[in-house]
């Protein structure tokens, strides 16, 4: 997997079906986890859920499949992890009490414009 090329491809998915304040952690060398989050906004749940699915079906199309999905039951905070790169998508009162950017501020962060 082309990490870059897969960060690009996974926040321009989330753009096509609304996800906003998308928004890239690159915790390389902070982390043995992963080396990336993905961070991005949904306001319902129709969304969240239009947003996992097309991630999914997108990325797999290259054969790029996630090791596991979390909170798609819940759809509050789901959670998609391709191993370099673990995509968050939550409903914004979750994203804003957990505060993920702040618990990495060590990190690089880069916001990405919604086009």
């Amino acid at each position: 997997m082309n990490t870059s090329s897969t960060i690009n491809q996974i926040t321009d998915y989330i753009k096509d079906k609304k996800g906003t304040d998308i928004t890239i952690i690159d915790i390389r060398g902070l982390s043995s986890l992963t080396d990336y989050f993905i961070l991005c906004t949904s306001d319902s749940d129709p969304k969240t859920r239009a947003i996992v699915n097309h991630l999914k079906k997108e990325l797999s199309r290259k054969k790029i499949k996630p090791i596991q999905t979390e909170g798609f039951d819940n759809l509050d905070w789901v959670l998609i992890d391709y191993a370099d790169v673990v995509v968050h998508i939550f409903k914004k009162e979750v994203r804003d009490f957990y505060k993920i950017e702040k618990l990495w501020a060590d990190a690089k962060i880069k916001e990405v414009k919604n086009d």
